[in-house]
């Protein structure tokens, strides 16, 4: 969506107090040596805050433009308070003439866009705000990009990359066997996966076009530290704190592969570093579960942690709800290329990570409190 007219574009400075990244294991001594300078967009939200942070952690300077939506939150961002390293800018990627300025200041080495409207149950709700920044916000994007891109001297051409961060939705659904390669064709199923899909056929056709260096990452379901209680770990882990019913969509038999976000952002520096430009990479975590499983073992985990009163088990609140409208049955990705080409795997399991992911939301209650402003109620959405 479009900035409001006459609203500036509020650029803020945050500095560091603290690093709580460890330097990135899956990269060498001379790590994004071509690369000292990115800009970030979306990088308030999930994935893109984790990222900000460890690639700060790592040395880089960051330009980080966000718009600030429900999901995107300064908090996450509030460990940068004080680090030269790290720009805050709020603004649209829609908005060109501010791409365009931050690009010709900063001078980039590379573009690494987050920014979208990602949670399928809003699309069903409300789709037209997925196709305004996840098409014509990426398209709007990729234009500045590009512009920037042929005012480089030949070398600084050479190095510069436009990644795009999407998903393993854009695949549509799966059967009981198999997974999804980078040679899997899109079938989206829902407005969100259809608008991703959209905006990976644009980064697509800005290679084949204009030239312009492009890497495109497809993951799987992410979960983790600072993530926005409408998904479904954080959603559960919200709820059964509080003892409250605890909905899961038709069966709950739906199956998704559950990456780990700091391993995601691991390999995202990595084909930022090495991928061959123009090519496509799978992310997954080698980690499929049933969503009843992944809801189950959070109770599990809850229950020995902060026990409810009379030692009543929470799996007891699991309440089934109606099934959201084309709801894929399973996702799996096979990240062998990743794997094989650039020595990237996944590094946390799924029953550390989620034990990781429980003790985060535990010990960072506050944080989840600033988030939930009023508009949102822990509830299942796109029931529509």
């Amino acid at each position: 969506m479009r900035a409001k007219r006459g609203v500036m574009p509020i650029l803020v400075v945050l500095r560091v107090r603290r690093q709580p990244f460890r330097h990135n294991p899956y990269l060498a001594k001379d790590t994004d040596a071509r690369m000292t300078t990115l800009l970030v967009t979306g990088g308030a939200g999930f994935i893109g805050g984790n990222f900000v942070l460890q690639a700060v952690a790592d040395g880089l300077a960051v330009v980080n433009l966000d718009k600030l939506t429900y999901a995107g939150n300064l908090d996450t961002l509030r460990p940068l308070e004080g680090n030269s390293r790290h720009v805050f800018v709020h603004g649209d990627i829609g908005e060109r003439a501010l791409v365009a300025k931050l690009l010709a200041e900063h001078r980039p080495d590379a573009v690494v866009n987050f920014a979208a409207e990602s949670h399928v149950d809003r699309s069903i709700d409300g789709p037209a705000a997925f196709i305004d920044t996840n098409v014509a916000g990426t398209l709007a994007l990729l234009e500045a990009a590009r512009d920037y891109w042929k005012t480089l001297e030949a070398s600084g051409r050479a190095a510069f990359r436009f990644l795009h961060v999407s998903t393993d939705e854009v695949y549509g659904s799966l059967g009981a066997a198999g997974k999804f390669t980078e040679d899997t064709p899109c079938a989206p199923n829902s407005p969100y996966s259809a608008s991703k899909a959209a905006s990976d056929h644009l980064v697509r056709a800005f290679h084949h076009t204009y030239g312009l260096p492009v890497l495109t990452t497809n993951c799987s379901n992410n979960y983790g530290p600072y993530q926005f209680p409408e998904k479904l770990i954080p959603l559960i882990i919200a709820r059964a704190l509080a003892g409250e019913r605890l909905p899961v969509y038709g069966d709950g038999r739906n199956i998704r592969d559950w990456l780990f976000v700091l391993d995601h952002c691991a390999a995202i520096r990595c084909v930022l570093k090495a991928g061959r430009v123009g090519e496509t990479w799978n992310v997954g975590g080698d980690a499929e579960r049933e969503n009843l499983t992944v809801v189950k073992t959070i109770c599990a985990l809850l229950d020995q942690r902060r026990p409810l009163a009379g030692g009543r088990k929470r799996e007891s609140l699991i309440e089934f709800v109606k099934d959201r409208p084309g709801h894929d049955r399973r996702y799996a990705i096979d990240s062998s290329k990743l794997q094989r080409e650039l020595g990237w795997k996944p590094s946390v399991d799924f029953e550390t990570g989620i034990a990781r992911t429980v003790d985060w939301y535990l010990d960072n209650q506050p944080w989840v409190r600033r988030v939930l402003d009023g508009s949102y109620r822990m509830e299942r959405l796109g029931q529509a």
